[in-house]
């Protein structure tokens, strides 16, 4: 009899926490979306509320001369960018898997993406996300995103 409750008790624990892992996924994905759809929009008061207010935002590409290069923006200069974004160009960044790890308060989210300008292909990379949960809110603390342009089919085949 012991042991059933002991194995009774365990299963009920591991939903639980099952559950619990579940919710804060679909959380996260909802700060994403939230944060791409501000990005699509233009709207840079819904992609604001995503980020937590000492984010730290890089991208990294690699120039024609070969050389591998890491830029630092600020938050002012990405909101500002999207809400001067002139209203006839349409960005996409269609996202082709996301994966989300979670420890505590504390979630890594991997994206890849290909980027379309106009309805026309631009370019490809992923985007790295960390997420801080701020007492109940999960928020972005950092981004980084890798661009290019040349092997974007492998990507394309790879969903």
């Amino acid at each position: 009899m012991f042991r059933v409750v002991i194995f009774i008790f365990s299963i009920s624990f591991s939903v639980a926490i099952y559950g619990q892992e579940n919710k804060d996924e679909i959380a996260i994905k909802s700060v994403i979306d939230t944060f791409f759809e501000g990005l699509h929009k233009g709207d840079s008061t819904l992609m604001k509320s995503t980020l937590h207010k000492e984010i730290k935002i890089q991208t990294t590409s690699i120039d024609k001369n070969g050389t591998k290069i890491l830029k630092t923006d600020s938050v002012e200069k990405l909101l500002t960018g999207v809400a001067n974004k002139n209203p006839e160009h349409i960005y996409l960044e269609k996202l082709t898997s996301i994966d989300v790890k979670i420890d505590g308060n504390l979630a890594s989210v991997w994206t890849p993406y290909e980027f379309y300008f106009n309805g026309k292909f631009s370019h490809c990379g992923a985007n790295s996300f960390q997420l801080f949960n701020n007492n109940g809110t999960w928020q972005i603390i950092y981004l980084v995103d890798m661009r290019r342009r040349e092997n974007c089919d492998a990507l394309k085949e790879k969903k």
